[in-house]
């Protein structure tokens, strides 16, 4: 038996028969003296054929996995569209053949955003890169990439797994996938967490090992290749306990989320898009904690209007039917980059432009995406929260700008509702001075990513300082118990938006403090629910 050790991009146990992902090598020749306006035309037809099919990638995506991860094929046809000066630069200044500019432009690509080390976004972005341009090459011959079918429960083993392949795995036999390169922050990595595949990556397994049993643990980050009897016994009945555990949170729907001595804490969902209010009915969730608007804004080339915004707030709320939603302003910054807010470049955007900075420097955007919330706040029980908040002044700002909007509304005869206002708790500043601020606003949520991250000070994106990334810090848990007392005090809300909130290890310390609301993704409901009930 071997052992391989790998980076967990999905928790979890699968079992199944190793298969290396093999892909044709595509080889390009350089070909003179060819006519550039011909070799442009073929160059355009071929980028139509891959565009339809990224197209159709991304409705598949949709329907079998959700419309927020088919976002990400915009990201792809973003990319499509990039190559387009490069690729005509090339044919008329050396004459050559289409496939070969397209062959270069995506090697000048890669090599780009594999220079930038210090942002794992941004490499995490290469494979998208070498899809695209594979995708575009295969274009000029007509040559078609079918599915494999598989026979029996496999893992998938390759260099690197693109997002439009890891959408059309077969996902009756796909059990787990294990790629040698690639990063927990790829569009690979967020597919698999989505379609609940256990995955891991960077993981150095041979080619010998294809043919072979295996065992992914995506909770240790190792891959095991054939395993001895005991082993496999083992992890046989971890597999099976698993599927028990979670066939029996099928009961805990429509039970209150209430420990044995009568304390309510509220199970909201973290979401992305509308299309994600599927997952938070299939898991029970109680509400919407957190919708994260900046995703309304990436992966588009422009901003989005007024009237898209509403639509997308209105459906969200219409759909709760009642139950609350609480929807955070533009996070935009850090690591949520968009090229057309023409942001300049920072030397470190963790602290820099970011979120609400950005709202009140630039508050024409702010006051349409605020003219959205309230227009869809008729619609439904809206809450509005507001992210990086570090001062009062900010708070009184923000609190004038919303009463400016409201007057536009009224005056215009557009039915609004005066809907309770809450700040993002994620800074130590802000942590400092709860007292004052839970005197201008109506709730608290702590987001615990960014608070451990400003507390310990080191950034959440750089991998090489995950041993020190430690959210159970001492100085981090004191401060959550501060903002929850200075909350309470002044009879608000208050609760956890941060990934810590679904960390089971942390449930019961939470309710001792006395928050009241945990908002996470919406797999992590029912668990949080069990826990919760069992506490005295």
């Amino acid at each position: 038996m071997d052992v391989y050790s790998g980076k967990a991009s999905f928790k979890g146990i699968a079992i199944g028969r190793i298969v290396e992902m093999k892909r044709d090598s595509m080889e390009v020749h350089r070909i003179p003296d060819c006519d550039p306006e011909v070799q442009a035309a073929r160059y355009f037809e071929a980028k139509v054929k891959a565009g339809e099919e990224l197209r159709l990638l991304s409705l598949q995506c949709a329907g079998e996995i959700g419309e927020a991860d088919a976002e990400l094929f915009k990201v792809y046809a973003m990319l499509l569209d990039s190559f387009d000066d490069s690729v005509l630069t090339i044919l008329r200044e050396q004459n050559v053949n289409a496939e070969y500019a397209v062959a270069r432009t995506g090697d000048k690509f890669v090599a780009m955003f594999a220079a930038m080390e210090d942002n794992p976004y941004m490499l995490s972005r290469q494979m998208d890169l070498r899809d695209v341009t594979d995708r575009l090459l295969r274009k000029f011959d007509g040559e078609e990439h079918e599915r494999e079918d598989y026979h029996e429960e496999v893992i998938l083993i390759a260099d690197d797994l693109a997002p439009s392949e890891a959408v059309q795995l077969d996902k009756s036999r796909v059990r787990a996938f294990v790629t040698r390169e690639g990063t927990t922050n790829s569009h690979t990595a967020i597919l698999a967490r989505t379609m609940v595949l256990p995955a891991l990556c960077q993981t150095p397994v041979p080619e010998e090992a294809a043919g072979k049993l295996g065992i992914v643990d995506g909770f240790a980050g190792c891959l095991y290749v054939d395993p001895d009897e005991e082993t496999l016994a083992a992890y046989r009945r971890r597999a099976r306990e698993a599927a028990e555990r979670l066939k029996s949170l099928e009961v805990l729907k429509g039970k209150p989320s209430v420990t044995r001595s009568g304390q309510r804490i509220r199970l909201y969902a973290n979401i992305n898009d509308p299309g994600d209010l599927e997952s938070v009915y299939e898991n029970d969730a109680e509400g919407v904690g957190l919708f994260r608007s900046e995703f309304l804004y990436m992966k588009r080339d422009d901003f989005p209007s007024e009237e898209e915004q509403f639509e997308a707030y209105r459906a969200v709320a219409e759909g709760m039917e009642g139950r609350e939603v609480v929807i955070r302003t533009l996070d935009i910054g850090a690591d949520k980059q968009t090229d057309y807010f023409g942001q300049e470049q920072e030397e470190n955007p963790a602290l820099g432009c970011r979120a609400v900075r950005i709202c009140l420097i630039r508050e024409e955007i702010f006051k349409a995406q605020l003219r959205a919330l309230y227009r869809a706040s008729a619609y439904g029980n809206i809450r509005i929260i507001f992210p990086m908040i570090i001062s009062v002044w900010e708070v009184d700002r923000i609190r004038q700008i919303c009463d400016e909007v409201k007057q536009e509304l009224a005056s215009e005869g557009v039915p609004f509702n005066d809907v309770p206002l809450g700040i993002m708790i994620e800074t130590p500043a802000a942590v400092l001075i709860a007292e004052e601020l839970a005197r201008k606003v109506d709730f608290f949520s702590i987001g615990t990513n960014d608070l451990t991250q400003y507390t310990l000070a080191l950034d959440v994106r750089n991998q090489a300082l995950a041993p020190f990334f430690n959210p159970h810090h001492p100085a981090v848990l004191s401060q959550i118990r501060m903002t929850v007392e200075a909350g309470h005090r002044h009879k608000l809300r208050v609760g956890i938006c941060g990934e810590l909130g679904a960390d089971p290890a942390m449930t019961e310390a939470f309710v001792r403090m006395g928050i009241d609301e945990l908002s996470v993704s919406p797999a992590a409901i029912l668990p949080l629910r069990k826990a919760i009930r069992r506490i005295g």
